[in-house]
């Protein structure tokens, strides 16, 4: 049975790595996530399973140092959706989306993309509603 790479994040907000032994930054997160290790973080203090945080934590960094993918717009969206949808069914809808770009070669142009769309304008891809 394959369990999870145990990381644990102490008080001091630093990440150790029970694997390798040795603490590790946002970026070693990053590089798991790509490598697609199954991972866990927990809480020391607490031993709540906080995960999501933590990832939510390296998407932020990415966005603000890296090459942001997610305009204003796109995320003044996802907040508005808090409580007035029902969390599974927009995960799920923006899981399989993802999957659906992820799985399209990665030199599309936008007139590619945009054919690869027929039922929607240039507009309604590149714009927010």
């Amino acid at each position: 049975m394959i369990t999870a790479r145990i990381i644990k994040k102490y008080p001091n907000r630093r990440l150790y790595d029970t694997e390798e032994s040795r603490y590790i930054t946002l970026a070693d997160i990053k590089a798991l996530v790509l490598q697609k290790t199954d991972f866990v973080v927990i809480d020391k203090k607490s031993g709540d399973n906080i995960t999501r945080s933590i990832l939510l934590q390296v998407i932020s960094d990415q966005e603000q140092n890296g090459d942001a993918i997610m305009s204003e717009d796109f995320l003044a969206q996802i907040i508005r959706c808090y409580g007035n949808v029902e969390p599974g069914c927009m995960a799920k809808h923006l899981e399989q989306s993802l999957r659906q770009v992820m799985a399209q070669p990665q030199n599309l142009s936008s007139n590619e993309v945009i054919s690869q769309f027929p039922n929607q304008t240039k507009n309604s891809l590149t714009s927010g509603p």
